[in-house]
């Protein structure tokens, strides 16, 4: 009895730091995975607490059809109605696109009343080009009169963390070059751990920029202390597809490339089994193999590569 006893103790530590190691942070259910001409399959993910059932979606791209099919598979017990209306509290917008914020638009007249945050620039086209009465009707509380005020613009100030309502994250807002217009990378905070979630993008070396650079000085300590839980991150094209047409967007050499320089703050060490979550692959389907087996190919720093499916949850 008391040798029992003796190795319980004993063992006891080791036990409390296995469980703790496998406690999850976030919950993410991909509403849509793709970018380019799936209507029914563009960025979309909802995230939220492990434990909870208030999210918030990070893009809209496609929410309907993303939201049916992860009711299909089991993620909601709940009708996709409910999910819609009930549990997403709210939506961060990376940048004005339709691929991001189509679903959003469409949804608009079942939906119930939410926040959008975003960076100003992307506040300012949904005012003047999308929440108009010539274009659809002004589900928001400013711009065109009259005003539904059934979403609430809510700005982000780089740098800035901002509660979600509703929630018990925060997010903190971060420029990104997406050619000829400013995307966002959203840092979401669940206590003292943190998702990266990127709109499009393009590298610092070809979009003449330094955004890249900033983000990666933000969050290198947080890899390296191993509080960044999932980065998701877009590419693309396969590495054939030249700079000059990529137009803001990620290939797998310059994925790896921008990952090199947040290794190089972070610790070769940190970035092992780090969970990258590749997003926006673009049809067809080939080019969507290519990038696969490129990435594969070109992880030296032993990333945990995941492709996403729609309607099925991630953990994080």
């Amino acid at each position: 009895m008391k040798k029992n006893i003796f190795w319980s103790l004993l063992l006891a530590p080791a036990l409390v730091c296995a469980q703790q190691k496998t406690l999850s942070a976030f919950k993410v259910v991909p509403l849509g995975v793709l970018g380019g001409i799936d209507e029914s399959n563009l960025s979309a993910y909802m995230v939220a607490p492990a434990g909870s059932n208030n999210y918030v979606c990070l893009d809209a791209g496609t929410l309907h059809a993303g939201i049916q099919k992860a009711v299909a598979n089991k993620v909601f017990n709940v009708s996709a109605e409910q999910v819609l209306k009930q549990d997403i509290k709210g939506y961060c917008i990376s940048h004005s696109h339709l691929d991001h914020l189509a679903g959003l638009l469409i949804n608009a007249p079942d939906d119930t009343a939410k926040n959008i945050y975003a960076l100003q620039p992307c506040i300012d086209v949904l005012k003047a080009n999308y929440f108009t009465w010539k274009a659809w009707a002004n589900f928001a509380n400013e711009g065109e009169a009259p005003t539904l005020g059934k979403y609430h613009y809510s700005v982000l100030a780089p740098g800035a963390f901002v509660k979600i309502d509703h929630t018990d994250m925060q997010v903190q807002a971060f420029p990104l070059s997406h050619s000829n217009l400013i995307s966002t990378a959203f840092l979401v905070r669940n206590g003292s751990n943190y998702l990266l979630y990127l709109g499009d993008t393009g590298a610092d070396e070809v979009e003449k920029s330094q955004n890249f650079k900033h983000l990666w000085d933000a969050v290198a300590p947080l890899v390296k202390a191993h509080q960044l839980k999932a980065l998701m991150i877009e590419v693309s094209f396969p590495d054939e597809q030249p700079d000059k047409f990529l137009f803001g967007h990620l290939t797998p050499h310059w994925l790896i490339k921008e990952l090199d320089v947040l290794a190089a703050e972070a610790g070769a060490t940190s970035m092992k089994n780090l969970n990258v979550v590749i997003t926006h692959l673009k049809p067809p389907a080939k080019s969507i193999t290519r990038i696969k087996q490129q990435l594969t190919a070109e992880n030296k720093l032993g990333l945990r590569l995941i492709f996403p499916q729609q309607g099925k949850q991630l953990v994080f």
